[in-house]
Parts: structure tokens; C-alpha cells; sequence
């Protein structure tokens, strides 16, 4: 069939009586009336009176074209929950169908319950018109404000890795997911279809695509609908699919052959569930799924100015634009509004007709008011073993060596033991790459494939999902996340950048959220980053990259949330927070070599919760020789503040502070340690900022502030650019520059190392003055001969890379 070819055979038997059948046919006509009203109607919501310019919008927005093929789903859908009460959620892909999804919400009640002053009656029918996309009201895509809803419609390409996520750990619920032919053509939506490989038949529940195809995006046809059946067939089935087809432009027709192919597919997903869950079959399923082929803008105006609009591209957004300019296309309004016959679908009080409403599913039954879709509202808190018990003994501060990832990846395997149907680890093949392999030790990676005996830890209910693909690693987190579970997704840190606009959309719909009373918070997504930019050895510059960090700070300040925690034990106590917050994206960056602890877990906790602090055992204020004091000492302030955000740099500000301590004694050093990188900002702009009064009294109104930081230095400028003391703050972090070389020359490549923080505290410090000239020049020889060392032996000085904290600690 092309995609001008719509007529199909008549359905081989008729499921729907013809009193079902014009019921459902009545249903979707309301859905679609409904759609089209919000689209263009400010007034006269059910047309009983003449239609005037007076009852339109003065700025037409929205999009019809793909919004009647979502109604007959919905409407479809209705049915079979219905028959067999069924526990069903309803996902979109085409996202901006929103008027449709809105329009179903309202017919089956739940709009009204959600927002009550939009109730069941003409008053009502305008409200719900006059807000889809007018200021103060709605946008015009499926979003957080549309009951039932998981998936942001902004952006396409998520929709079936999001249903997936849903059906982890959820044996009962089908998730019916449509993927519009434009969505089909994204990366993201092509991983997805590998999504079925993970899908537990006995334990998790069913996902049921159903691929739109009407032919046309915004402006172009659409790959998927103009390949040849064969070609497209071979395609699903190459994903592991049994398609079913359903096609046409005759609503009877469609409606019958629908309504068969729904019947049998929902009867095919019970046979492999039970087949599974008695153990009949133990092979990998051959899922089903439906292809629907509609006209895109299908019961629209065929023609507009004499040119086809229904069946094609013209219909995507607003088939007849210019109403108040064009008194023809009011006049086609007008016709296009009362072809649904809205008099046979709304009483005189303009509510729905009692015959029509009893089609809707029973309370939470209904798709728009399931309680998946709000799973803040049965969200159970995970079950935590104290994070205490893991922690890496510290006697002396920089003189034990620990893997921080390898300690919490301990602290993960307890997790999943607790939560044993409420967590999940999500990564790209790098769990164990990352140092968290002892979550092995009592759960697989889920496997549903065929599995050899070269292979580990491969199993059907595994807790820990790989896959090479970030993209799927997000969406399945999210969609487990939005129906109320718990996880953590790890990733190399220069690969998280593949998710950047899906994190956005997530950043987005929980601050839209946060602010709707009905939507009940979920649990945070929190990110795991490590093999990070400082410790590359094999890798170089391609895994580079800390600028996620900068990413996420773009985003309302509400949700997001930064660490970067110095050791193992801060690691422990930062991930035991954010496992336990709700509605936030949190940020853990944290390195998996082995790397010094400078904190007992006592001391992490409170450094943890403070958020960022002075270290008085690394600092000498309170030691410096006062007979040689400088004299801006005389103040009580320290002559200069070395503070560190992360692990690499942190190791570099002390080993600097060491050398500053041997050599320039009478020197006033305070250093101050940042975990949770949001202290920076004002109270004004974050809610863990700090107070102007607090910053002043950390890093003083005054003096030099050399700052060694994890990613790039142009941030910490901006978080504290308001700060008195901003003019005396100097940065270090990556500057672009890497290879493939040792981890102190890479330090070196951006200037960050100890040597050159050293050579920084002398041109910060007015006061050294020429004086320290002789260790200046003695720092930058150190770099010289460090970077000859590993020219000549192909790793670091030992000297460099096995030093230790030698002033013992508080």
C-alpha cells in the first residue's frame, strides 16, 4: 500500500455488533470534536449558535494531523481494558497529539476530577477549550499537566524505551505505546525496538507498540511509510516483532479490522505470559505489535484552497490557518466542527451522553487515572542498609588508598538484595568497567537471549540492565523512575553527553510537575560519572569531557543537584542521600582508581552535610610561623584559600598545600574542600546556596582563592560571580588538552597540577613578591622533569603518584 493507497479489504470477521461499533465510532467522534475545539475554539463550545469570529483564538496552535489516529486507539483501548480489566497505561510518542490525549482524559472523567473547575458541562467544555495552548493554560503537547501521561511530547524519539521502563517489575500492566512514523526515523526509537530483548515475560509486564504510520511529518513524507510491505515487515520482524496490520481510510472498516487485531494481540501477550510463568516456555518471546496505516488529518477538510490537506503534510499542525483573514475557512470550520455531530454526543447541559461515558473504563482502570502513570502515589521508599557499614577505615587522612566506586559498588549489591522488585542499575556495558562488579556477587544482567557458557552473569531476572546505548539506559531509568521505582544509571563521563536533550526533557517535567498538586514526587534520577576527564590512561582525549556538570546547571535550580565527592566515604554518604530524595536529577561524579581517603566516616558525613568546608588538619592557619607572618596575616584572615572540587583535584590542592607548607611556612594557607557543588551560589538562586555573610566567612570578602576544580574553569566563575570576592578568585580545570598519556601529565596538560597551583598561590599572593621567585622556578623545573619521567619510563614519578598527606590530620 503508498501512501495514497488507503482503502483496505473489508476485516476478515467483524468482532464489533453494530451497536459497539457505533458506539466506539460515536467515542472517537467526540475525541476528535474535542480536539478540534481546543485547537481553535475560544467560545460556543458546542456550536449552538452560528459560528462567528468572536468564538475562535486569535493564535492557532496545535497539531491535528496525527491526533485523530491516537482517538481511535484511545477509544480501542477503552474496549479491551474494559472486557477483560485489563491494567493498561497508554503512551505517546507523538507528542503533539496533546489535544487528543487531553480530549480522552475528559471524556472518561478523570480531567474533571484532576482539574475541578474544568467540570462536565458546557462551561466546562469551554475552559478545556479556551486553555490548550493559550497563555496561562496548557501547552499544546502531551505533558506533565495531561492525566495518564509519562512521556514529555516535546521532543520524539523516547516513547518506547519510556514504555519498557514501565513494564520492568510491573507483571500486570500492559503499556500500549504508539511511535509515530516521524518518531520511527529518530536514533533513540531505533535502539528501542531492541528493548523487547530485556523484557522478562515472567516478571515484568507487556509492551504493546503500535506504529502510526500516516504518512507524513511537518513537511515530508516519512521513511517507514514508504517502504514496501515486505521491506517494512522484514524490518520488525528482524527486531524480534510479530506485526499485525490494520489499514485503511473507511472508519467502519478500520474500526473492525482494529478492534479483531487488538483482540488477538492481547490474547497472544496472555498466551506468553502464561506459557512463561508456568514454564512451558523458556525461549526469548516473539512479541507482537500492531501497525496501524491511517490518512494523516483523517476526517479533517480534504481540501484547502483547492489543495489535498487530508492524507497529507498540510494537516500536520493547523489545516485551515488564517480564519479571521479568510471567511472561507471559517465557513470550513464551521463545516469540519459540526461533521462530528456534536448534538448527538452532548446533552443540552453539554455532557457527555450517559451511553457514550459507559464506555470509559471504572476508576483507576481508566488509562488517564491509573496509578502507574502517578506512581508517586505508591512510590515506597527503597529499603538502605546503613551506608556507615562500608566505609573505608581512615586512621590519617591521605594515607590509605581505595577504590570509591568498588566501595559503593558494595553498598549497591546490599540495595538490590533489600529491593529486590523496586531497583534497578542501569549502565552501557561499563558496571563492571566502573568498578561496581561486586553487585554481581548476588544478581545478572538481564538477559533474555541466548546465553553461553563463556558467558557471566547473564539471567532472565537480572537487576542490572546493559546495553550499548545511553539513550536506552535513560529512557528504561525514566519510565521506571515516572511509575515509582529506584535506580541509578553509571556511565563513562564524557558518553553522558549522548542524553543530554532526553536529561533536559526529564529536568523540564519534574519542575512542571513540582508544581501541579495532583503529581505526586518520584524518586530522583541520579547519575553515576566516573572513568572520568582526570584518569584516562588508555583512553585520551576522545574520553575527555566533564561538561555535563555545566549541562546540568542550566536547568532550573530547583531540581538539580551536583557532587563531587573527595573519597570513598563521601562517595558512601553523598549516594545514600540522593538514593533517598525525591524529584531531583542528582550528579555524583566520582573516579574508580585507586585514590587516597581523607575522611573516617564520621567526618564524611558532617563534611557531606555541610556541603562544602574548611579542612583545618590541611590548612595551617592556626600554624603558620608568626614570626614570619605576612602582614595582610595580621587581619586574622589567611593569606590565601586553596579549594578543591573533586577527587583529582583535590589530591592536586593538597600536594600543593604540602609543598607550600615545606617551603613558604610563614605562609597563612586555608583550604576549603566542595562537595556538593551548588554551595557556590547565592541563597537567591539555589536552595543549598550560600548566604553572602557564609561564602565571605569560608573563602573571606579579600583574599586570593585559587581554585582547583573538575571541570571547566569558566563555571565556578559563574556560580560566584556575585561574590565580593569574585575578582580574587583564579580557576583551574580542564582546558581541552589530552592524550593518551600518564595521569600526572595529563594534570599537567591544564595546568592543574601541584606544581603549578604552587607557582598560582605566588602570582595570587601580592606579598611573596620576588621573594618566592626561587621556588617559582623551582616549581616549573618540577613539571620539566615530571614530564621528562614519563617520557623516558611511560608512567609517573613514584615520587608523584605514590605521595601522601605527610602533616597527619585533626
Amino acid at each position: 500500500m503508498t501512501a495514497l493507497d488507503h482503502h483496505a479489504a473489508a476485516p476478515a470477521r467483524l468482532p464489533l455488533s453494530v451497536t459497539e461499533l457505533d458506539l466506539i465510532n460515536a467515542w472517537w467522534r467526540a475525541a476528535n470534536y474535542l480536539s478540534v475545539g481546543q485547537i481553535y475554539l475560544l467560545d460556543n463550545p458546542l456550536l449552538r449558535e452560528p459560528l462567528t469570529l468572536d468564538h475562535v483564538k486569535p493564535r492557532l496552535l496545535g497539531h491535528w494531523g496525527t491526533t485523530p489516529g491516537l482517538n481511535l486507539i484511545y477509544a480501542h483501548l477503552n474496549r479491551v481494558v474494559t472486557a477483560r480489566d485489563l491494567n493498561a497505561i497508554y503512551v505517546t510518542g507523538p507528542g503533539h497529539g496533546g489535544p487528543g490525549l487531553v480530549a480522552n482524559a475528559y471524556l472518561d472523567g478523570t480531567y474533571s476530577e484532576v482539574y475541578p473547575h474544568i467540570g462536565q458541562d458546557t462551561d466546562g467544555l469551554r475552559r478545556l477549550f479556551r486553555q490548550f495552548s493559550f497563555p496561562g493554560g496548557i501547552p499544546s503537547h502531551v505533558a506533565p499537566e495531561t492525566p495518564g501521561s509519562i512521556n514529555e511530547g516535546g521532543e520524539l524519539g523516547y516513547a518506547l524505551m519510556h514504555a519498557y521502563g514501565a513494564a520492568f517489575d510491573n507483571p500486570d500492566l500492559l503499556v500500549a505505546c504508539v511511535i509515530g512514523d516521524g518518531e520511527a526515523e529518530t536514533g533513540p526509537m531505533a535502539a528501542s525496538w531492541h528493548s523487547n530483548k530485556f523484557l522478562d515475560p515472567i516478571a515484568d509486564g507487556a509492551v504493546l507498540p503500535i506504529l502510526h504510520l500516516n504518512g507524513y511529518k511537518i513537511a515530508n513524507p516519512t521513511i517507514l511509510a514508504r517502504i514496501p510491505r515486505e521491506e517494512l515487515n522484514s524490518l520488525l520482524e528482524g527486531y524480534g516483532h510479530r506485526p499485525y496490520y490494520v489499514e485503511g481510510d473507511d472508519p467502519e472498516s478500520v474500526h473492525q479490522q482494529f478492534a479483531a487485531v487488538l483482540d488477538d494481540v492481547v490474547t497472544e501477550i496472555a498466551r506468553i505470559q502464561n506459557d512463561a510463568r508456568t514454564g512451558d516456555v523458556t525461549d526469548r518471546p516473539r512479541w507482537p505489535m500492531i501497525v496501524l496505516r491511517t490518512p494523516k488529518g483523517w476526517t479533517g477538510p480534504r481540501e484547502v484552497d483547492g489543495l489535498q490537506t487530508e492524507g497529507t503534510w498540510r494537516s500536520h499542525q493547523v489545516p485551515l490557518s488564517g480564519i479571521r483573514e479568510n471567511p472561507e475557512h471559517l465557513r470550513q470550520l464551521e463545516q469540519w466542527l459540526r461533521s462530528y455531530r456534536p448534538d448527538e454526543l452532548f446533552d443540552e447541559q453539554g455532557r457527555l451522553r450517559p451511553e457514550l461515558a459507559a464506555l470509559a473504563p471504572a476508576g483507576v482502570r481508566r488509562m488517564s487515572a491509573n496509578p502507574v502513570a502517578n506512581r508517586g502515589l505508591l512510590l515506597e521508599s527503597l529499603h538502605l542498609p546503613d551506608f556507615r557499614n562500608y566505609a573505608v577505615p581512615v586512621d590519617q587522612p591521605g594515607t590509605v588508598l581505595s577504590e570509591a566506586t568498588r566501595v559503593l559498588g558494595e553498598f549497591l549489591r546490599d540495595i538490590i538484595r533489600d529491593n529486590p522488585h523496586n531497583f534497578r542499575l542501569m549502565g552501557p556495558d561499563e558496571t563492571a568497567s566502573n568498578r561496581l562488579g561486586a553487585v554481581f556477587e548476588g544478581t545478572d544482567r538481564v538477559w533474555q537471549g541466548q546465553i553461553l557458557p563463556t558467558d557471566e552473569h547473564l539471567g532472565r531476572s537480572g537487576r542490572v540492565m546493559e546495553v550499548l546505548s545511553e539513550h536506552l539506559c535513560q529512557g528504561w531509568l525514566e519510565g521506571y523512575l515516572l511509575t515509582g521505582r529506584h535506580g541509578m544509571f553509571s556511565c563513562y563521563e564524557a558518553f553522558i553527553h549522548i542524553i543530554d536533550s532526553m536529561v533536559n526533557q526529564h529536568a523540564k517535567w519534574l519542575k512542571v510537575t513540582g508544581e501541579i498538586p495532583w503529581r505526586r514526587p518520584i524518586a530522583s534520577l541520579n547519575y553515576l560519572l566516573t572513568s572520568h576527564v582526570w584518569r584516562q590512561d588508555h583512553n585520551g582525549f576522545s574520553h575527555q569531557d566533564p561538561g555535563f556538570i555545566d549541562h546540568l546547571v542550566n536547568k532550573k535550580a530547583g531540581v538539580i543537584r551536583i557532587y563531587l565527592p573527595p573519597d570513598a566515604n563521601t562517595l558512601l554518604s553523598v549516594a545514600d542521600h540522593c538514593l533517598q530524595s525525591r524529584d531531583y536529577i542528582n550528579l555524583i561524579v566520582a573516579g574508580k582508581q585507586p585514590a587516597l581517603s581523607y575522611l573516617s566516616m564520621d567526618d564524611a558525613v558532617l563534611h557531606c552535610t555541610r556541603g562544602l568546608g574548611i579542612w583545618e588538619w590541611a590548612g595551617n592557619e592556626t600554624e603558620a610561623h608568626a614570626g614570619g607572618a605576612l602582614a595582610e596575616s595580621a587581619s586574622g584572615l589567611p593569606d590565601v584559600v586553596m579549594a578543591c572540587a573533586g577527587d583529582v583535584p583535590t589530591l592536586e590542592t593538597l600536594a600543593a598545600v604540602d609543598l607550600l607548607r615545606q617551603h613558604l611556612p610563614q605562609l597563612k594557607v586555608r583550604v576549603v574542600n566542595v562537595v556538593d557543588l551548588m554551595r557556590l551560589q547565592p541563597d537567591t538562586e539555589h536552595p543549598h546556596g550560600l548566604s553572602d555573610a557564609q561564602f565571605d566567612a569560608i573563602f573571606t570578602p579579600s583574599q586570593p582563592v585559587v581554585f582547583a576544580f573538575h571541570g571547566y574553569p569558566t563555571l565556578i566563575h559563574r556560580l560566584t560571580y556575585r561574590r565580593r570576592n569574585h575578582s580574587n578568585i583564579h580557576v583551574r580545570g580542564f582546558k581541552e588538552e589530552g592524550t593518551t598519556t600518564t595521569p600526572f601529565d595529563v594534570v599537567m596538560l591544564n595546568d592543574l597540577d601541584r606544581f603549578h597551583l604552587v607557582m598560582d598561590v605566588i602570582d595570587q599572593v601580592p606579598a611573596l613578591g620576588a621573594g618566592a621567585a626561587p621556588l617559582r622556578q623551582r616549581m616549573s623545573d618540577e613539571r620539566l622533569r615530571a614530564r621528562a619521567y614519563t617520557r623516558a619510563h611511560g608512567e609517573d614519578d613514584p615520587a608523584i603518584s605514590g605521595w601522601t598527606w605527610p602533616h597527619g590530620g585533626a
